[in-house]
């Protein structure tokens, strides 16, 4: 059966009478009738008894009638989207996150966005890196931020924004002297926040600590950078972050010193290989990567 014969029988089992099936359709009867007429001599047998003007479905159309429905709703989402490319129809971006992300520089950088994206429509959600990947691939999300490279042959990863390893604690910790300086693996003392085992910034601190023969001890460990950076903000302890999530942090609640020898963690924007972005979803990218830099320059007090 050919696409067309799909459409008319659906439109003919959902009202039973040809001249009903042409109205829903906005065609002649005679159309119909010989649309069906094409796709019955195709099939090799009749899919409706005629009785009195009225089509009754042999068992076979039901079967059929079963089995056609999800191409059937397939066929009307793309009339429904071939109507709104012909009204020019707002496009859809969607973006995914990590949580960190989403939370700390996701929020100004839509805002910049939005005021030449008024009526984009923009779909957001929050997923770990190993789902991003996924999702990019299934063409279930447009683009998406993480702090990490997957090194996915299917990810195109683009770095658009830089900054150090910070080393984040409340206000009053340090004296002027030691802000001006960086923060090494023997400084590490007092109440310490520590990341899961397997976060990669958190294994980045871990091995930085190793070469440098200090084992630190933490006493409260977190599976997100955010909920480290509200215990910081609380007094709780001190924590070994990425720059992007303490240079948002609460202004005169914390303190930030960088990480010594310097590391840097790079914000990625990740990209399917296979399908370049909208106009609209790299205006959003440049507006995240410009929001990102802007955020670093103006860092944690």
């Amino acid at each position: 059966m050919r696409l067309r014969h799909i459409e008319v029988f659906h439109a003919i089992m959902q009202v039973g009478t040809i001249s009903g099936a042409a109205q829903v359709l906005h065609i002649s009867q005679p159309a119909v009738t010989k649309v069906l007429q094409h796709a019955e001599l195709q099939l090799g047998m009749p899919l409706f008894e005629r009785v009195r003007g009225k089509l009754y479905p042999k068992p076979e159309a039901h079967r059929l009638f079963a089995e056609t429905e999800k191409l059937n709703r397939d066929l009307q989402g793309i009339r429904r989207l071939a109507a709104s490319l012909k009204g020019r129809a707002v496009e859809t971006v969607r973006l995914v996150s990590t949580p960190t992300l989403a939370i700390s520089v996701l929020p100004q950088a839509m805002t910049a966005w939005r005021r030449d994206f008024a009526q984009t429509r923009c779909e957001l959600a929050t997923y770990h890196t190993s789902e991003i990947v996924n999702a990019l691939r299934l063409g279930e999300a447009d683009l998406a931020l993480s702090l990490q490279d997957p090194r996915h042959p299917g990810i195109v990863a683009e770095p658009i924004a830089q900054g150090m390893l910070t080393v984040m604690a409340p206000a009053g910790t340090w004296s002027e002297a030691e802000c001006a300086q960086p923060f090494s693996a023997a400084d590490l003392t007092g109440e310490l926040i520590g990341l899961a085992d397997n976060d990669p910034l958190g294994e980045m601190v871990v091995a930085s600590c190793e070469a440098e023969g200090v084992t630190p001890v933490f006493r409260t460990v977190v599976q997100t950078y955010q909920i480290a950076r509200s215990l910081v903000e609380a007094g709780a302890g001190t924590a070994v972050l990425d720059p992007f999530t303490a240079a948002s942090a609460a202004a005169g609640k914390v303190e930030c010193r960088q990480w010594a020898p310097a590391m840097p963690v790079q914000l990625y924007l990740l990209t399917a290989s296979h399908a370049p972005l909208s106009h609209g979803a790299r205006e959003l990218a440049n507006a995240i990567g410009a929001t990102a830099r802007a955020c670093l320059e103006k860092g944690c007090q």
